[in-house]
C-alpha cells in the first residue's frame, strides 16, 4: 500500500494506482480495529457501540471500495451498518443516530474523478486525523501483509435519509416562501451539483418545498462537468450564467460530497465564505447572545467585528475542519464558519453541513426585504488578496524572511505565521501535503493591499 495516501485529514488518492480494493480492505480491517479500541466503558454497553457506519459517493469506484471496507471491518469481527450513497454530513449524521463507535465515507470530496479516499469519523462524529488517529490506523494498514482473513461479522443495510430529511429541515423557519415586502413569491435558486452528491440530496430534501430550484449538473455519469470544486471562480460560471439566465435570487455550488458550498448573489457575483459566516452568525446570537462563533483565522475582520457588534464571543481558530470541529466542543459554539465552504453547527453534532447551510440561507434571505447582495454590502469594507499559493522549497525561511521584515507588527504563530498592523495584516500557511506557502492579506484600501503584495512578492516570489 502506497503510504502517501495518508494525509493530515483523511485517506486520498488516484484509483487504482493508489487508493484501490486491497488498500480498502486494510483500511477497513484497521480503522475498525482503532474505533472500537477508543470506546469507553460507559459506550459499551450501548446499542450499536461496536458497529461502524459506511457511506459512499457517487464516483463509479467507491461502491467497489465500500464493499472491500466493509470486508475489512467485518474480518477484525466490526459489524456494519451500511446506509448507501450518501452526502459526507450525513455520515455525521448517522453515528449519532445510530450511536455507533464511528464512521467511513468513501470521497474524494473535489478532487477530479480519478480520485478516492476514506473519511474517517469517531464517536460522536469526531474528526479522525493525523494527531487524533490517522497515524494509528496508517500504522496498523501498513502493517498488514494480506486481506484473507475471514469474515466474521454482519452487514445491515439502512436507509437512513428519511430521518436525516427531517433532521435538515427542522432548521427551516416555518414562514417560507415569503415576506409580504417581497411580493409573496418563491424564491428562486440556481444550483449547480457538479456532478456529485447534491444531485441526489437536494431532490430529496427540498424537492417538496415551495422553493423554485434551476438543476444544473444533477446527473451522476461518473465524470464531472467541471472539477467538483465551488473554491475555483471557474467552476462558478454555470451557476453564474444559470443566475443571471433565469433571475434568480442567489445560487449555490455545492462540491462532490456536498460538505460545502459557495454562493454567488442575485448578481452573479461571489459571495465569499468569511462574509457569509459574518451574515450568518447575527441570525444565531438573536437566539443566543453571549454565544461564540468560530471563524477560520483566513477569514476577514469583518468576522470577529460583526459578532462582538451582536453580543457574541469571536473565536478565532487554526485551519482545518479538525481544529475547528475541536474548537467548537470547547467553546460549545453555536456556530462557525471556514473560509473554505465549510460551516459548522453546535445543533448539527459540532460538525459542517451544506445543506444546512442552504436552509440557514433560506430562512435569511426569505425574511429579508433587500437582496442578497445588499445584505453583503455592508460587510465588505476590506479589501482581500484571497487565498495566494506560492511554490517554495524552504518554507520555513520564507516565514522567517516575512517575520524580519514586518517584526514591528503584531505576530503570532496559530498557524503559520499572522502579522498584524493597524491598517492591514498577513497569514503565511505551510500547505500540509504540498511544497507550498498559502497567503493571505486583508487592508483597509485597495492601494494598501497593492502595496503589501508587491512587497510580500519580493521575499516569497511569484503566486502560481
Amino acid at each position: 500500500m502506497d503510504p502517501s495516501i495518508f494525509k493530515a485529514y483523511d485517506i486520498r488518492g488516484i484509483y487504482p494506482d493508489q487508493v484501490n480494493e486491497d488498500a480498502a480492505w486494510k483500511i477497513g480491517y484497521a480503522s475498525a480495529q482503532f474505533l472500537r479500541s477508543l470506546l469507553t466503558g460507559y459506550a459499551r454497553g450501548q446499542a450499536n457501540c461496536h458497529c461502524i457506519c459506511v457511506g459512499y459517493d457517487m464516483r463509479t469506484h467507491s461502491k467497489p471500495l465500500a464493499d472491500a471496507l466493509i470486508k475489512g471491518m467485518n474480518a477484525v469481527g466490526a459489524n456494519v451498518i451500511d446506509i448507501g450513497m450518501i452526502d459526507t454530513p450525513q455520515i455525521y449524521f448517522a453515528i449519532n443516530h445510530l450511536n455507533t463507535c464511528g464512521g467511513i465515507q468513501v470521497t474524494a470530496s473535489h478532487n477530479p474523478a480519478k480520485y478516492n479516499g476514506f473519511k474517517i469519523s469517531g464517536q460522536q462524529a469526531k474528526p479522525i486525523g493525523a494527531d487524533t488517529g490517522l497515524k494509528d490506523i496508517e500504522h496498523i494498514a501498513l502493517a498488514l501483509l494480506h486481506t484473507k482473513s475471514k469474515a466474521d461479522a454482519s452487514v445491515e443495510q439502512y436507509d437512513i435519509t428519511p430521518y436525516y430529511k427531517e433532521h435538515v429541515l427542522k432548521f427551516l423557519r416555518p414562514n417560507l416562501p415569503a415576506t409580504a415586502n417581497r411580493g409573496q413569491r418563491k424564491l428562486k435558486i440556481a444550483i449547480d451539483a457538479s456532478n456529485g452528491m447534491a444531485g441526489k440530496m437536494v431532490p430529496i430534501i427540498f424537492g417538496g418545498l415551495p422553493l423554485e430550484i434551476i438543476p444544473l449538473n444533477f446527473e451522476h455519469t461518473g465524470v464531472f462537468k467541471h472539477d467538483p470544486n465551488p473554491l475555483i471562480e471557474e467552476n462558478l460560471a454555470d451557476v453564474k450564467a444559470a443566475v443571471k439566465k433565469n433571475n434568480c435570487d442567489f445560487g449555490i455550488c455545492f462540491d462532490g460530497d456536498a460538505d460545502r458550498l459557495m454562493v454567488v448573489d442575485e448578481n452573479a457575483e461571489t459571495v465569499s465564505s468569511d462574509l457569509l459566516t459574518a451574515l450568518i452568525a447575527p441570525y444565531f446570537l438573536q437566539t443566543s447572545r453571549g454565544a461564540t462563533i468560530v471563524y477560520d483565522l483566513r477569514s476577514s475582520m469583518v468576522v470577529a467585528e460583526e459578532v462582538i457588534k451582536f453580543g457574541g464571543t469571536p473565536r478565532r481558530e487554526r485551519v482545518g475542519h479538525a481544529f475547528m470541529k475541536k474548537a467548537m466542543r470547547d467553546t460549545h459554539a453555536v456556530f462557525g464558519g471556514e473560509l473554505s465552504g465549510h460551516f459548522y453547527y453546535r445543533d448539527n453534532f459540532y460538525a459542517d453541513s451544506a445543506l444546512i447551510t442552504f436552509v440557514h440561507l433560506i430562512n435569511i434571505i426569505s425574511g429579508a426585504d433587500v437582496p442578497l447582495s445588499k445584505l453583503i454590502e455592508p460587510l465588505r469594507r476590506y479589501h482581500s488578496s484571497g487565498e495566494l499559493n506560492f511554490r517554495v522549497d524552504d518554507k520555513q525561511k520564507k516565514m522567517d524572511d516575512l517575520e524580519k521584515k514586518y517584526a514591528a507588527g503584531q505576530i503570532d504563530r496559530l498557524d503559520g505565521i499572522t502579522i498584524r498592523f493597524k491598517d492591514w495584516w498577513l497569514n503565511c500557511r505551510p500547505s500540509n501535503t504540498e511544497p507550498f506557502l498559502r497567503l493571505n492579506v486583508e487592508t483597509k484600501s485597495r492601494e494598501i493591499l497593492d502595496q503589501k503584495i508587491d512587497e510580500i512578492e519580493k521575499i516569497i516570489g511569484q503566486p502560481v
